[in-house]
């Protein structure tokens, strides 16, 4: 069985605090049993499914909303304590609670409880739960600091292999980068190479274009003036068969 307890104030009360415990077996929409005591009386009550679908439809809302505004309204720690309004009438045993929205309030529910003939016994088993609640919460407390103590020591070892592998990976960075730099100026030595060997050839080209076109200037010239001579020793062959014939 799951229980709550917590402290409320009752609105005829104010200044007195009263202790509420509702407890269940599945859920509260299948029924509760809530008990009350201001530490030296106590009242309990038995609530079943039935009276609590009677009260959703008496609200015209479903039962699943309806039991988790009880939820709210009746176990510790829901919404802040000005929501909700307590009452109780110790002649006629009834216990009911409101809710506000902003200026308006409405009736949440309404419960008869009946007073416990041994007060001291409900008192001490509330005790009870209370100190079994608390040493059950500082065990957990306790485990969840181990388990914190563990990954905190987890995450310092991750966080110093990442250093490790950072620290790796930037002087892997700065090998890379040297070697890449010492292939980058080889590659540019020897486009320097292929740039001044092409220049080299391309001005032999040059050159051996300019030896061609000189030696076939200088063949052109040559032919030219052979021609020119031998056809100057003809005419002056001419010339001297026509002086012998004239006389």
């Amino acid at each position: 069985m799951e229980r709550k307890v917590s402290r409320i104030c009752l609105a005829s009360e104010p200044n007195m605090i009263h202790f509420l415990q509702v407890s269940w077996e599945k859920t509260l929409e299948c029924g509760f049993v809530i008990t009350l005591t201001d530490g030296q009386s106590a009242w309990t009550g038995t609530v079943s499914e039935s009276e609590i679908s009677q009260e959703a439809d008496d609200l015209a809302m479903e039962k699943e909303k309806y039991a988790d505004e009880l939820g709210k309204a009746l176990v510790s720690g829901a919404g802040p304590t000005d929501t909700y309004k307590f009452n109780f009438s110790k002649e006629s045993g009834n216990f009911s609670f409101e809710k506000s929205l902003r200026d308006v309030s409405f009736r949440l529910g309404s419960f008869n409880l009946e007073k416990v003939a041994s007060p001291a016994e409900v008192i001490r088993e509330l005790i009870c739960y209370c100190l079994d609640t608390i040493a059950e919460n500082r065990a957990k407390n306790k485990h969840l600091q181990k388990e914190n103590e563990r990954l905190l020591r987890d995450w310092n070892d991750v966080l110093g292999r990442f250093e490790k592998c950072v620290s790796a990976k930037e002087a892997l960075e700065t090998d890379l980068y040297k070697r890449f730099i010492l292939v980058l100026n080889e590659k540019k030595a020897k486009i320097r190479s292929l740039h001044k060997l092409l220049s080299e050839v391309q001005e032999l080209e040059k050159n051996t274009e300019q030896e061609k076109e000189t030696t076939a200037f200088s063949e052109t010239t040559v032919d030219h003036n052979a021609a020119y001579d031998e056809s100057t020793d003809e005419e002056c062959g001419d010339q001297a068969e026509s002086s012998v014939s004239a006389p």
